[in-house]
C-alpha cells in the first residue's frame, strides 16, 4: 500500500515531506501543482505523514472520502492500476 497525497498539497509548495522520504519517491505535477507519491517506490514508511504542515498525505486506505479520485490520479500519473 503506498501514500496518497490529496488536493491540500495543491500550490502549497510545502516540501517538508519530501527532505524526510528515504526512498525519494516524491515528483512534482504542475496540473494541479502539487507532489505525489510513486506508489512503486513508496516503502510505506509513514515518515512523510507528520511533515506535512497542509496534512495532505494519507494511506491509501485511509484517504477521506471527498478526495478519493486523488488515489486513481496518483496511480495512473505513473501508468499504473490503483488496486482498490
Amino acid at each position: 500500500m503506498t501514500y496518497i497525497v490529496t488536493e491540500r498539497c495543491a500550490s502549497s509548495r510545502y516540501t517538508d515531506c519530501v527532505a524526510d522520504c528515504p526512498v525519494d519517491c516524491f515528483y512534482e505535477i504542475k496540473d494541479p501543482h502539487m507532489l505525489i507519491i510513486n506508489p512503486d517506490e513508496c516503502i510505506d514508511c509513514a515518515l512523510c505523514e507528520p511533515e506535512c504542515p497542509v496534512e495532505a498525505i494519507f494511506q491509501e486506505d485511509l484517504v477521506p472520502e471527498k478526495w478519493e479520485k486523488f488515489i486513481s490520479m496518483n496511480y495512473s500519473f505513473f501508468g499504473q492500476e490503483c488496486n482498490g
